[in-house]
Parts: structure tokens; C-alpha cells; sequence
């Protein structure tokens, strides 16, 4: 590695606009290696402002950090990726947007009734969710995590 290939940790920081506390912490699970000088001083590829610059977009998006370590698995170390790697991630995460839309949705459009178990109104729990029905399903917002709204009870819960 050539001295103008590698940043030091507050060179990087700078460059991306993280803290450098940031990037020790997405350096602690992975998403980013750090190389040692001979004096022990973290040191980072110059591709790695566009790995720490995803991770900035990717969480502005709200994937977690699970998510984006999984992207950035599929990416190589040590150079900057390319049009092709990008455009593989960019499916992956299309796919994660676009369920995260789809469940934003239905939140939205359920907010006035009944989410499953967890209503704010027993009244209204009475007359959507009978017995706790929604329970059998397992516990939170059954409804809004994607257990159909019993049918006798569809109609209802959206008037």
C-alpha cells in the first residue's frame, strides 16, 4: 500500500463527515477494515470513503446495520467498486425499499383502526379483535406485521 492508497482514521472522518468514534464503531462490526501503520495508527483505503459514504446513505434510508453489512459483504476490499458491483447492491436494496414501503403503507392506512393486539381502545379491540384472536398469531401489532385481518372483520375495521 502506497502512502497516497491509505487515510488516516481523522483524514477519512473528515473526508466522509462522520466522527471518528463513528467510524472506530462501524470499524467494530465490520463494515470497515482498518490496516495498522508500523506505529500501530489506523490506517484506510481511499475505496473506503465510498463503503463509509454508503453507509451514511444506506441508514438515511433506514436499512440496518445488518442490512448494509450484508451489502457491503458482496463488495471488494481494498478498491473502489465498480458500476457492476454497485448495481447488484442497488436490486438488493431496491427490494429492501420497496418492503419497507409496503409495510410503511399499511401502517399508514391502518393507523385510524384497529392494529392488532396492542389497540389503544378495548372498545375498539372488541369489536376488531374479539377474544384476542390477533394473539394467536403471536404478540405485537399482529395485523400490521402481516397477519390478515380476520374476514367477517375486513370491512369493519377500515369504516
Amino acid at each position: 500500500m502506497q502512502a497516497k492508497d491509505v487515510l488516516s482514521i481523522g483524514e477519512i472522518a473528515a473526508r466522509v463527515g462522520l466522527s471518528v468514534s463513528s467510524i472506530r464503531f462501524y470499524e467494530a462490526r465490520g463494515l470497515i477494515v482498518a490496516h495498522r501503520s508500523a506505529g500501530q495508527q489506523r490506517r484506510y483505503h481511499r475505496a473506503d470513503i465510498r463503503r463509509l459514504s454508503f453507509i451514511k446513505i444506506a441508514q438515511h434510508l433506514g436499512l440496518t446495520l445488518e442490512e448494509i453489512k450484508a451489502e457491503l459483504d458482496r463488495l471488494p476490499l481494498g478498491r473502489a467498486p465498480n458500476a457492476r458491483d454497485w448495481r447488484g447492491i442497488s436490486a438488493a436494496i431496491a427490494a429492501t425499499l420497496d418492503q419497507k414501503i409496503q409495510a410503511l403503507t399499511k401502517t399508514r392506512d391502518r393507523l385510524d383502526g384497529c392494529i392488532g393486539c396492542g389497540c389503544l381502545s378495548l372498545e375498539t379491540c372488541a369489536l376488531f379483535n374479539p377474544s384476542d384472536q390477533a394473539a394467536k398469531g403471536g404478540a405485537g401489532p399482529r395485523y400490521l406485521l402481516g397477519d390478515d385481518i380476520p374476514p367477517a372483520k375486513k370491512a369493519s375495521a377500515h369504516d
